[in-house]
């Protein structure tokens, strides 16, 4: 099992943007002092709910700062980038850092982050495979050329090439999943999903279940199939009792979601429905390792029983507080993950 931390640098209540920036690199230092496995960013724009956003630029600055643990995003938001553009960042950090990072990619919401950059809507709603594909072309060829509905362009060498590290066919990609297409889309190309956090286990269990089936249709090995890591987003609070645990996050989380969530803005207008904050953090109190240590590990091992997930990224900093984050992500390294080998 290998477990990471999710850091959404996320802006609480009376915070300005460089204490949340500031907060993801201390996390990024207690997770790789802790023994963890990874680092992964979160990417948004416009909001509160995270301050960061490019997360392939903060993974440079962390790759610099760390010497062992991998670098992820979590996500890269594709319908806001050209795919060459990430697929050349991804390339210069997978190279630069010994194969440390890892790129995470999604379709992102409708969002005016589409009006912003110009990509409009349809970069959204049709243009995610195409640019997917484009992607992972530039990751995987020589040299790219496209002439699709929306990328059109001659023959380029690729440069520099994802695959020269030794040992290597270029960074890992792994594709947010959020729906069956989305599910039937990261089989039909091989890459592992990351599911989040609003999902309980019996959600992600038909998530990868799915998967597997339709690799396995379209005449993908078994050994391939198990060879593939699925990612578990979710969250994370130690205490002593479990009590003091759920009151730590339900004291800090609702203010912060409320102001992130309601800072959504779609592009067409288009009618939303907000989530009642102290439900959903109580919900994900209960669906993920908030509580004891033992509490914790044994949540963890469930989940890895139940949906054969073994890789979790799990966000440590729900008290909103730098001091009690790293507290978090030091015992979980500590604590936690002894009780889980």
């Amino acid at each position: 099992m290998r477990v990471g931390v999710f850091a959404l640098s996320a802006q609480f209540p009376g915070q300005g943007h460089t204490e949340a920036l500031h907060r993801t690199l201390r996390t990024a230092d207690a997770a790789e002092a802790a023994g963890l496995d990874a680092v992964w960013l979160a990417e948004h724009h416009f909001m509160p709910y995270g301050v960061c956003p490019q997360g392939a630029t903060l993974a440079a600055m962390l790759l610099g700062r760390t010497r062992r643990i991998g670098i992820g995003t979590a996500v890269s938001v594709l319908p806001t980038a050209h795919p060459v553009t990430l697929g050349e960042q991804a390339a210069l950090l997978h190279l630069t850092s010994g194969g440390r990072f890892t790129l995470g990619v999604g379709r992102g919401g409708p969002w005016q982050d589409l009006e912003v950059f110009g990509t409009g809507l349809a970069a959204y709603e049709e243009g995610f495979p195409e640019a997917l594909d484009l992607l992972l072309r530039w990751l995987r060829e020589p040299r790219v050329s496209a002439d699709g509905p929306r990328y059109r362009f001659r023959e380029v060498p690729v440069v520099p090439r994802a695959d020269e590290l030794e040992e290597s066919s270029g960074p890992p990609v792994v594709l947010a999943c959020t729906s069956p297409a989305s599910v039937r889309l990261a089989a039909q190309r091989g890459l592992p999903m990351l599911l989040g956090m609003h999902c309980g286990d019996e959600e992600k269990a038909e998530m990868t279940a799915l998967w597997r089936n339709t690799a396995l249709a379209l005449g993908r090995s078994p050994e391939e199939v198990a060879r593939v890591a699925h990612v578990s987003a979710g969250l994370v609070q130690l205490a002593d009792t479990e009590r003091d645990a759920v009151e730590i996050l339900t004291k800090a989380m609702p203010e912060w979601l409320r102001q992130g969530l309601a800072a959504h803005v779609t592009v067409d207008g288009r009618a939303r429905r907000m989530r009642d904050v102290e439900e959903y953090t109580e919900l994900l109190c209960r669906l993920h390792p908030v509580g004891t240590p033992r509490l914790c590990a044994d949540r963890l091992a469930a989940t890895a029983e139940r949906t054969g997930i073994s890789r979790f990224a799990l966000l440590a900093e729900g008290s909103g507080d730098l001091t009690g984050t790293e507290l978090n992500v030091a015992r979980l390294g500590s604590e936690v993950l002894p009780l889980l080998t």
